[in-house]
């Protein structure tokens, strides 16, 4: 299949599949930005749900767009991507998603896509054509994320503890409040900053296998930016409320002075990850906050069983959407 005999009904076929994952990515993951807000009830759940979908759509204009080429040129060889990997890869991340959704388990969107592009690339060129380095950085932050996540939220919780040690907990409880609007702004901000990308990157290497986009290119197309966002942001306000009941209430009970330390330090993480590049799992960084958070107070305080299942979900993340977008490859290539 040569650059530019793809029918363009095919791109556009695929950039809506692209789009459909980011609106899931959104839906999956809303959770992570708003199960604190909602658990403590600061928020409304209608409420959380517009409050995060809109910092998500903001992060357009703070963050630049280092995950999104990770993604887009730093996972595979740019000669071997065509629309049977495209298809493959995102055929992978939807599946594992709604599986993971179906069961309420927070698992990770973005290492289902990295899984789907690794799985559908080895299943046409082999494991040759993997660019090591982006694969390595991923993975390493599938455990740096969460202990990131995890060492911020308890710190910040003890700093917490130690600055409004002679104040009266009624009152803290008052402050913190209003102040967890403003961690879970950040986190969403962070959300959207990392993830949109990851979307913004897929559909980026589809356009230049396909000859839509130039590889020497510092950024994609504009629309594409723009739609990722969009459809991240909308995700978020359709929000899993699954996945928020097990984020906000099973993994430890959080009130709002946790709530604002654990998204704090999610956020932190998040910040860290997308200027380096990383694509990361917002998923795992809040898990990781939250038990940070959970932990200070006493560790009987997270129930270990849950974070124990969570765990599980995440090392069978990219494998599993691997295996499947490696079987969605050869179907494509068989049918079309």
């Amino acid at each position: 299949m040569g650059t530019m005999q793809v029918a363009l009904w095919v791109i556009v076929l695929l950039v809506a599949m692209a789009l459909l994952f980011d609106f899931m990515n959104g839906f999956h993951d809303a959770a992570n930005s708003i199960a604190t807000v909602v658990s403590t009830g600061v928020l409304r759940p209608t409420q959380a749900v517009v409050f995060a979908a809109f910092f998500n759509f903001v992060a357009i204009f703070i963050f630049h767009l280092s995950v999104a080429a990770t993604v887009g040129k730093g996972i595979a060889d740019k000669g071997v991507v065509d629309v049977y990997v495209v298809f493959g890869a995102l055929s992978g991340a939807i599946t594992w998603n709604v599986i993971t959704w179906f069961y309420g388990i927070p698992s990770s969107s973005s290492h289902a896509l990295i899984g789907g592009i690794v799985g559908a690339v080895i299943a046409k060129a082999g494991t040759g054509a993997l660019m090591a380095t982006g694969i390595i950085r991923t993975v390493v932050f599938i455990f740096v994320s969460p202990l990131l996540g995890y060492i911020f939220g308890s710190l910040m919780m003890v700093l917490v503890a130690w600055m409004f040690r002679r104040v009266a907990p009624s009152k803290i409880d008052r402050w913190f409040r209003r102040l967890q609007l403003v961690s879970a702004g950040a986190y969403s901000l962070g959300h959207g900053g990392n993830d949109a990308q990851k979307t913004i990157g897929i559909i980026w290497m589809l356009l230049i296998a396909t000859g839509y986009a130039q590889a020497g290119e510092t950024s994609p197309p504009t629309w594409t930016i723009i739609a990722c966002y969009a459809a991240i942001g909308f995700g978020t306000m359709f929000g899993g409320w699954r996945i928020v009941k097990t984020m906000g209430q099973k993994i430890t009970k959080l009130k709002p002075v946790g709530g604002f330390c654990a998204e704090t330090g999610g956020a932190m993480t998040l910040f860290i990850a997308t200027a380096l590049g990383v694509p990361v799992s917002t998923t795992h960084t809040i898990t990781g906050a939250i038990v940070g958070v959970g932990s200070v107070q006493r560790a009987s305080a997270v129930r270990w069983g849950v974070a124990g299942t969570i765990v599980w979900a995440w090392i069978l993340t990219i494998p599993a959407s691997a295996f499947v977008a490696g079987v969605a490859y050869w179907i494509s290539r068989q049918l079309f």
